[in-house]
């Protein structure tokens, strides 16, 4: 049988346990103006089994995401919105998660689970090809955000995880927090990225954003609808989702002024987890269940 991502058994839905527990699909939700037209969701990877992780293209044709299928593998799948078809991206012997389009979108990022459980960052071709080793050292990867055309945000697995950050071609990344969650997404137009810090009084989201000559943090807001898993609007707005399919977006002010607005519901949408937004903002995929 194929390697499962073990180590991520905590963080990241196992084939195994997608056998056991609820499937998981990615709806389609329009956006008009920020906020989700619900009557109109598709279901876009409607069929048992675990689909999950979704992360569109640049240009917002559609998007990659991770399915796992009856030969009990992890692979990457892309979605076309025009055609409602999906594709099979990648077909190896390993297991990859969280696909993470780079540049133009000739290509994208995943974590890979390699022949010896190690978990580390890989470099595929949406055309195909030979894939690419991108940061050596770094391991075991989680999940991970780019924030630029060379430098990595990354969830490393540990006791605690960590996120830390490295430059292609560095052999180690440098650690800026601890004990953190699994969100990650990167600040449009900016090297920064936000994720959840754990605290004892309540986690908290939290800003890394490359200042002159370094990478610094501030708080940004101290609750969250979802304590897991968030995305922005093209505008700059993050949303996050209740479980229960309520639509949230943050007011951008920070620390003791933040607060959460209400914006929508995504109607029969439940168990919703991840979120992910088009570059132009006309739709919003979520990993839900449907009733």
């Amino acid at each position: 049988m194929r390697r499962f991502l073990l180590a991520l058994s905590a963080t990241l839905l196992p084939a195994f346990a997608a056998a056991q527990g609820p499937a998981t699909d990615i709806w389609l939700v329009p956006l008009v103006n920020g906020k989700p037209v619900a009557a109109r969701a598709l279901n876009a990877t409607e069929r048992p089994g675990y689909d999950n992780q979704p992360a569109f293209l640049p240009d917002g044709s559609g998007f990659l995401y991770t399915s796992i299928r009856d030969d009990a593998q992890a692979d990457i799948w892309r979605y076309d919105i025009a055609t409602r078809r999906a594709t099979r991206v990648t077909s190896t012997p390993e297991s990859e998660y969280s696909a993470t389009p780079l540049g133009g979108g000739s290509a994208f990022s995943v974590v890979r689970v390699e022949r010896d459980s190690t978990q580390r960052l890989w470099r595929f071709g949406l055309a195909g090809g030979e894939p690419t080793l991108l940061l050596e050292g770094v391991k075991p990867v989680g999940y991970h955000a780019w924030l630029g055309d060379s430098t990595l945000a990354m969830f490393v697995l540990g006791q605690p995880a960590s996120l830390q950050v490295a430059a292609l071609g560095q052999g180690s990344g440098t650690v800026y927090a601890r004990d953190i969650g699994r969100g990650l997404a990167r600040v449009p137009g900016q090297k920064a990225a936000v994720f959840v810090q754990k605290r004892p009084d309540g986690d908290r989201l939290v800003e890394l954003a490359f200042l002159p000559g370094e990478f610094r943090t501030r708080t940004l807001i101290h609750t969250l609808p979802n304590q897991e898993f968030f995305a922005f609007l093209p505008d700059g707005r993050l949303l996050s989702a209740t479980t229960d399919g309520v639509l949230h977006a943050w007011n951008g002010e920070c620390a003791d002024k933040a607060r959460w607005i209400r914006i929508g519901s995504l109607g029969k949408l439940r168990n919703v987890s991840r979120l992910a937004v088009s570059p132009d903002g006309k739709w919003l995929a979520v990993v839900a269940e449907g009733r």
